[in-house]
């Protein structure tokens, strides 16, 4: 479940355009990220701020090592100005889909220095609650929005997408089982992505999350004023970690208030 924090997250902020604050008139204009999913289990720089809300709810088929699935559901707020000094990205997310008894919070501080350049640190799954299947990870990113006309969809937005990162906790730290399986007890502690749209009309997402190799697609469409994200995937490309190979999902949107 610790994995699917992210894809949830990342779902839920996809897509409003009231995110993006506008940069001064005497400053180029920046191609500003587009309105898809850009990870799948891993951390963007780019967040929410200026008072967005946002929700999601997200799942794995199976959970790893398991024959039953998995879900989670989150609800957050973004607050501050990422472009005069520093947004804060905010989330409790319930891990517990039956009894909604387990709880836990993000915390994404992140900074835009135009050009399509954003930075980040944070931290993920601070219990609240007892429970729980992980520790604390926390992590810096670089996210970056490839400029110029090669790079720039018909809204003005770029196509082409890409973070690294560092981390510890989920990003190196393998589970019990893959110790016992013999995939060994660490990853990279390095996480990226890379996220290009397709078609004028989704993007396509590889992500390396410091364990394993996972592969999907976000769109986001709009019913009326409202973003919906949808994001599909599969996870555990690899031999690396798991036991097999996972289809992963989630939903969300996010407005402005």
């Amino acid at each position: 479940m610790k994995r699917l924090l992210t894809l949830i997250t990342a779902a839920a902020l996809c897509a409003p355009a009231a995110a993006h604050a506008i940069e001064p008139s005497n400053i180029p204009q920046t191609m500003v990220p587009n309105i898809h999913g850009k990870s799948l289990t891993t951390p963007v720089a780019w967040g929410a701020s200026n008072g967005v809300v946002f929700a999601g709810v997200g799942g794995t088929i199976n959970a790893p090592y398991s024959d039953k699935a998995d879900g989670a559901a989150a609800l957050g707020i973004g607050v501050g100005d990422p472009i005069k000094n520093l947004g804060a990205q905010i989330t409790i997310i319930s891990l517990d889909l039956d009894g909604w008894e387990e709880y836990s919070m993000g915390v994404h501080l992140h900074h835009d220095f135009g050009g399509g350049t954003a930075a980040a640190i944070g931290v993920e799954n601070v219990m609240l609650t007892e429970g729980g299947d992980s520790d604390n990870s926390f992590y810096a990113v670089v996210s970056h929005g490839m400029q110029g006309d090669m790079f720039v969809n018909d809204s003005g937005s770029s196509k082409l997408h890409f973070s690294v990162g560092i981390g510890d906790g989920r990003f190196g730290d393998k589970s019990g089982m893959d110790i016992a399986t013999g995939k060994g007890e660490h990853g990279t502690y390095v996480f990226g992505n890379v996220a290009y749209e397709m078609f004028e009309e989704f993007n396509a997402i590889v992500d390396w999350n410091g364990i394993n190799l996972n592969a999907g697609v976000s769109k986001t469409f709009w019913l009326d004023k409202f973003p919906v994200a949808v994001t599909l995937g599969a996870a555990d490309l690899t031999d690396n970690s798991g036991d097999d190979v996972r289809f992963i999902f989630a939903v969300g949107t996010g407005f402005k208030i």
